[in-house]
């Protein structure tokens, strides 16, 4: 007989997904356990196992969901009309706007994804690949034609840019967004004036 699944089946899911997640985070995904997991929702340990076969399929379900919604936020951004300075720091703004909430996500991310076999992190990668295009080209459409012309600094400037936001975390834990939008104009004033320009 095949089962039926529940009314509460997404809202279940996304509160496993984002039990896992701050286990992960906090405990490290090695020392993380279905109980726990399963506890942290109340729900019973063979309960969570309808939704998951093990903790690698957890893994591989908090990070493709995490990412897949985060490459379509930022790829997807409408920035038509806009000159190119205002596009970057609306990207930028839209990347920050974006983590807010998600630093458990962001955290298993860097710390876990390497524990899935290379097939699902080759899945995941290209969400982060399709990030830094989209980032990449709208720093070539704001940058002075020296650097349009050099692919390989070019993909420098748009990774340390990408550093910039990934880590801005962990020296502003609980920014709001105010907070963020100002620190992408800040990273906006960097990229395109360095230091001088601010």
């Amino acid at each position: 007989m095949v089962r039926t699944i529940a009314k509460d089946h997404d809202h279940k899911r996304a509160q496993i997904l984002g039990a896992a997640a701050r286990l992960f985070a906090e405990e490290g995904y090695d020392r993380a356990s279905m109980i726990q997991i399963a506890q942290a929702c109340g729900i019973s340990k063979a309960n969570i196992y309808h939704y998951y076969d093990g903790k690698e399929a957890l893994l591989f379900d908090v990070l493709d969901s995490y990412l897949s919604q985060l490459s379509s936020r930022i790829c997807g951004l409408d920035l038509h009309g806009l000159p190119p300075r205002d596009r970057l720091q609306r990207l930028l703004t839209e990347v920050l706007l974006a983590y807010e909430g998600a630093d458990h996500q962001h955290k298993v991310q860097l710390n876990a994804m390497s524990a899935l076999p290379e097939g699902q992190q080759a899945h995941l990668r290209a969400y982060q690949r399709d990030m830094v295009h989209c980032l990449m080209a709208v720093i070539r459409d704001a940058a002075p034609e020296r650097l349009r012309q050099d692919r390989q600094r070019l993909r420098s400037v748009t990774m340390s840019v990408f550093g910039m936001l990934n880590w801005h975390y962990m020296w502003n834990p609980g920014a709001d967004s105010p907070a963020r939008k100002d620190y992408a104009g800040l990273v906006t004033a960097l990229t395109l004036e360095g230091v001088t320009g601010l």
